[in-house]
């Protein structure tokens, strides 16, 4: 079984990088995820303490009261590089970054992290059929 595989296997994923915006990869990502049967949660501080289609945000990884399987990574490689470290606190092994959202210091991070990673491939368009 591929990374990607085995990750897409597991059922409690955070989506880093909610927003209800609803043209943006961060609404449509958790909107196909939970019509596919996923445990979603949000991250994003600019809508901490509410809700996104139904899904419960929060301000951090931290914060996040379930086991995390995955983290999909929705946002600009600045931020990923904390959302790794939140990753690395949170004791979560498996980190799917969508396209723009790494670069080769938040890749670097990742791997000395020894956290399983994609970084080439998108959740939506797999969920969606369009491979």
């Amino acid at each position: 079984m591929s990374i990607k595989e085995e990750m897409l296997a597991k059922k409690n994923w955070v989506v880093y990088g909610i927003t209800d915006d609803v043209e943006k990869f961060g609404y449509k990502i958790p909107m196909v995820m939970v019509q596919k049967g996923y445990n979603v949660v949000g991250v994003n501080k600019k809508y901490a303490g509410k809700k996104i289609l139904g899904i419960d945000v929060y301000s951090s990884l931290e914060e996040v009261p379930m086991d995390v399987d995955c983290v999909d990574v929705v946002v600009n490689p600045k931020i990923s590089l904390n959302v790794v470290d939140e990753a690395v606190k949170k004791g979560v092994k498996n980190l799917w970054f969508q396209p723009h959202t790494f670069d080769d210091e938040v890749i670097s991070k990742t791997e000395k992290n020894n956290i399983n990673y994609v970084n080439d491939d998108c959740v939506y368009a797999i969920l969606k059929g369009h491979h």
